[in-house]
């Protein structure tokens, strides 16, 4: 088998088209590579190595014919199964949705295809995209390629994992509650959320979401390299105006200056020994890179965390029956436990609830202009162990007490980036990034500076 796989996305589109290698033969490449290490980890659902093959030979047809293609020609990447794909079926990890196959691609999707990428599978989420594990009732159950015994993260976690065994260069993942950038941390790679109107996405298999998921649900990349993340983000990112909240901002917006917050407990948040360790190596090396690290208070977590629960629960409240009639054991036992945990709303509590989270969106918009970088966990634990959440309600109440940085941040639409760090043992540890609105750029700086004082990922043999 070629070892293409093996290479980023940004040598792969190098190599593409300046004819060193041909779209072909990296697809071909990837597909084996699936053959290979998917039966084990199970992070693609669904595989398509005819629709791929024929979109690289269209490929190396426009580059034999001197045509301009784009910047992630003849590039691997997957899509994750909760997001409209033409002539496959939207799942969203659901029995329900086995049937509902798309007629139109999802934004995010054309804009992948537009920039020359090869889309050679769809990744596996739980039910409803609902965990921060990855295990339903129509697709199964994913592993961690690293280490089988701890959560490949979720809701993409078969993006997260897809990646870092080398199936594609480049995953699609969307992250409403840390859905990108905790699958990146449990599988050791790195993880965009942008900001909100950065990169269009809506599904047409459905109706529009209602406003906790319009203001908090976004996509973004997934991938072993910090310049994969910032190439894919330039492919997603293309305009499309079919997604009413994308904003036309450049993408590289300079970095105001060299300055970076470091907080490693933030509102309060426990972590473990080695969390709080790989926070300080991280900010050590952005200070070697030239940075001036500060280490203070951010603005609270607990407050957002608890408005994006009400507003994101709102919609399954609307039709709760649809839990019961998918009745994935799973997302039964999660929505139970997020229901008694978050209370319901009326009309004057939604109100109430947008009018705060202006008043946080400031809070935070201030102090991400005095520190153009935060850094902070991604979780208060190291990966937890599989389906640890399920186990029993104080569990739960573990888990989402670890993850309160992943709930609170979407609130306020700002970017964060999971930046890998290192591996303790067969365990993967990382560092959050958080950047203001629109201001990925500084995220991807930092990310470079830690990045290259670091060791680089290579894809991992389940």
């Amino acid at each position: 088998m070629s070892d293409l796989w093996r290479q980023p996305a940004c040598e792969l589109a190098k190599l593409v088209k300046n004819g060193e290698v041909s779209a072909v033969e990296v697809t071909e490449s990837a597909l084996a590579r699936i053959d290979e290490v998917n039966p084990v980890i199970n992070a693609v659902v669904t595989e398509m190595p005819e629709e791929a093959l024929s979109a690289a030979h269209r490929i190396d047809e426009a580059i034999a014919k001197g045509n301009k293609t784009g910047i992630l020609s003849g590039v691997p990447v997957t899509i994750k199964v909760n997001v409209d794909q033409v002539g496959h079926a939207t799942t969203n990890g659901l029995q329900l949705q086995r049937d509902l196959i798309a007629t139109t691609d999802s934004p995010v999707v054309s804009n992948l295809r537009k920039a020359g990428a090869i889309i050679v599978g769809r990744t596996n989420t739980p039910a409803f995209s609902l965990r921060w594990f990855t295990r339903n009732s129509i697709h199964g159950h994913t592993l961690n390629p690293h280490n089988p015994a701890i959560t490949p993260g979720g809701s993409s976690g078969g993006a997260a994992a897809a990646v870092a065994s080398g199936i594609c260069a480049i995953g699609q993942g969307s992250d409403i509650g840390g859905s990108i950038r905790y699958p990146a941390y449990a599988c050791g790679v790195h993880g965009l959320r942008p900001s909100l109107g950065r990169i269009p996405a809506m599904n047409f298999t459905g109706p529009d979401r209602h406003i906790g998921g319009q203001l908090m649900a976004v996509s973004g990349p997934l991938a072993r390299s910090i310049a994969d993340i910032r190439i894919a983000f330039e492919a997603m990112a293309m305009e499309d105006l079919r997604d009413p909240w994308w904003t036309p901002v450049p993408l590289n917006l300079p970095l105001k200056r060299k300055c970076a917050a470091l907080t490693v407990n933030p509102d309060g948040l426990d972590v473990v020994p080695e969390v709080g360790q790989a926070l300080r190596d991280a900010a050590k090396k952005l200070e070697n890179a030239g940075w001036k690290v500060t280490e203070t208070e951010c603005p609270p977590l607990r407050k957002p965390a608890l408005l994006q629960a009400i507003l994101w629960l709102a919609e399954y409240r609307r039709n709760p029956q649809v839990i019961a009639d998918e009745n994935d054991p799973d997302a039964n036992f999660i929505y139970a436990q997020m229901d008694a945990l978050c209370p319901d709303t009326d009309l004057n509590g939604l109100l109430d609830t947008i009018q705060t989270r202006a008043t946080l969106v400031r809070e935070w918009q201030l102090f991400l202009d005095e520190y153009p970088v935060l850094i902070c966990p991604v979780s208060a634990e190291l990966p937890f162990p599989d389906q640890l959440d399920v186990e029993s309600p104080a569990a739960f109440r573990r888990v989402m007490e670890a993850q309160l940085t992943q709930i609170g941040l979407p609130l306020m639409g700002i970017p964060g980036l999971t930046l890998t760090t290192g591996m303790l043992g067969n365990t993967p540890i990382g560092v959050q990034l958080v950047a203001g609105r629109y201001h990925e750029n500084a995220l991807l700086l930092a990310g470079e500076a830690i990045e290259q004082q670091g060791v680089a990922i290579s894809p991992v043999d389940p």
